[in-house]
């Protein structure tokens, strides 16, 4: 798969394969988005300036393919009702993942939006909870928008100067990549954490 997004990397086509990877992987988790963006970022940093793709560039497709497809999945979960709840009761891991994610976003508010961007399911559960739950777009958007650049700029930051860094495209996409994952599964812990109890009054 790395030799062939090698030879599309020096294409403008890059970003039409990160943008739809990105838009997806709110209904299909198991897309390798975070991959992709990390190995377009790091084959910038290891050719010309003029070379496709751009870090800009790329930077601002992953940002919005990410809102795009936190804002469709929010559309489909407000107006889907009934169905959805069948859907996720059919699958006991989105269940389970729904109930720990729900219950951390009730408890942490808006920025846990963020953080779940960049935990394993973590953005499908908020954007369809969000749509479910019958939250407003107003107070999801802003969050949604926040997340989408936090992940975008962390995932081409990660590709971009880790390869700068480490001098080979190969090595810093590794490294990057082995940081993505990291990234992740601190998230997802923070998420599944619990919350403090409250010291009794008298």
């Amino acid at each position: 798969m790395i030799e062939t997004l090698g030879s599309l990397t020096a294409t403008p086509w890059i970003y039409v394969l990160v943008a739809v990877s990105v838009l997806l992987d709110v209904f299909l988790p198991v897309l390798p988005s975070g991959v992709l963006v990390i190995t377009a970022a790091a084959a910038a940093a290891g050719g010309p300036p003029a070379r496709v793709p751009d870090v800009a560039v790329l930077l601002t497709v992953a940002a919005t393919a990410s809102v795009l497809g936190d804002l469709t999945a929010y559309r489909l979960a407000r107006r889907s009702g009934p169905r959805l709840d069948r859907a996720i009761a059919r699958s006991r891991r989105l269940t389970r993942a729904h109930e720990r994610l729900g219950t951390a976003l009730a408890r942490g508010g808006g920025l846990l939006v963020v953080l779940a961007r960049f935990a394993p399911a973590g953005r499908s559960v908020v954007s369809l909870g969000a749509g479910k739950t019958q939250r407003k777009v107003g107070e999801f958007l802003p969050w949604s928008v926040l997340a989408g650049i936090s992940w975008a700029g962390y995932s081409v930051s990660l590709g971009y100067f880790g390869t700068q860094w480490l001098g080979t495209a190969w090595l810093g996409t590794a490294v990057s990549l082995i940081a993505l994952f990291t990234a992740g599964s601190l998230a997802a812990f923070l998420l599944r954490r619990p919350s403090p109890t409250p010291p009794a009054t008298a």
